[in-house]
């Protein structure tokens, strides 16, 4: 994430981009251990732990101790998380409108036929994206 868009997100959304990813990651599943959060990031333990404990004390997400296992945390969305994830910007989809639009109208034109032609080439209206845009390990479960 470029500088700017940082910005962007810590103004509308008061979060930063490692902080928004966690949030993003919490909405896959109902509860995930730090532990996973820290390899889906690939941040460090110590990492994780300072950017659960600004969320937390945000209101953002709560955190419990695994029953079973007490050096272990579950971690939870809350309401409030998802208003800020819907608050975000996506500084991707942002930069790429602002520049589409910016394009002349017989150039957004040629780009979208020729999105088209590959999308009808490469047979991708019945293709499921969702598995490949997961962050982290496609064969691994949540710890």
């Amino acid at each position: 994430m470029t500088e700017l868009a940082s910005k962007r997100l810590a103004r509308t959304a008061g979060l930063t981009p490692s902080q928004l990813s966690v949030l993003r990651i919490l909405t896959e599943f109902p509860e995930v251990s730090a532990g996973y959060l820290a390899e889906a990031t690939q941040l460090k333990h110590a990492t994780i732990t300072s950017l659960i404990d600004k969320l937390e004390a945000r209101g953002l997400i709560s955190r419990r101790k695994c029953d079973e296992d007490k050096r272990r945390v579950w971690l939870r969305l809350l309401p409030e998380g998802k208003a800020a994830l819907a608050d975000a910007p996506d500084p991707l989809h942002q930069i790429f409108s602002e520049r589409f639009n910016a394009l002349p109208d017989w150039q957004q034109a040629m780009l979208i036929a020729s999105l088209e032609q590959v999308t009808n080439l490469l047979d991708a209206e019945n293709l499921d994206a969702a598995p490949v845009l997961h962050v982290g390990e496609l064969d691994k479960e949540p710890l």
